[in-house]
């Protein structure tokens, strides 16, 4: 079912979801793990979440409603991250303290990661302004009504257990519990589709 508020988002709107993103996430405890000062967040988030989801642009993977309230990007099936769109952020390295950790992290999440064809939710985020009037939701109704359609699964990393109850209402699961210390947890959920 297509509900009339919710777009369709392609590169050219791409700006304007990175923004939703980036006040969404401004408190998010594993954002700010890697980016706790304001001007490395402001610069590096919204450059980590184009990143990792610049091919749900790409295909059909971004919705946002049409007032840019609320965006979510999910990778479709068969669509992953392009490891060139992280090697080209430049990031700056030379802590090998800090580099471990992000591939101990990446290796925890790669364990819960599905191998099957799945919607994959990299961020779902409403403008402070406008939270807790079910804007959220209603973007990811959207998207797992397509899923459900197709008979494809869905699935996601909470990036805090205070989430978990969020996303259980639309019949996400909890499937474990990535910890990689310092870091802050995040948990991994599935969802068979219905």
């Amino acid at each position: 079912m297509s509900d009339p508020g919710i777009i369709a988002i392609d590169d050219t709107q791409a700006a304007r979801v990175l923004d939703i993103m980036t006040l969404a996430f401004a408190r998010d405890p594993v954002a700010r793990f890697w980016w706790s000062q304001p001007d490395q967040y402001l610069y590096w988030w919204p450059r980590w979440v184009m990143a990792i989801g610049r091919n749900g642009f790409g295909h059909g993977g971004v919705d946002a409603l049409a007032d840019f309230s609320a965006a979510a990007i999910w990778l479709p099936p068969g669509i992953q991250t392009d490891p060139a769109d992280i090697a080209a952020l430049d990031m700056p390295g030379g802590d090998p303290e800090e580099e471990a950790l992000g591939n101990a992290l990446q290796a925890e999440m790669a364990r819960y990661h599905p191998q099957e064809d799945h919607w994959y939710l990299w961020t779902l985020g409403t403008d402070p302004a406008f939270q807790g009037k079910g804007l959220g939701g209603q973007l990811l109704e959207h998207r797992l009504d397509v899923a459900d359609d197709a008979g494809i699964p869905a699935y996601l990393e909470a990036s805090s257990p205070g989430l978990v109850p969020f996303y259980s209402r639309y019949g996400f699961e909890q499937v474990g519990l990535i910890e990689v210390s310092p870091v802050p947890p995040l948990v991994p959920m599935y969802r068979k589709p219905r």
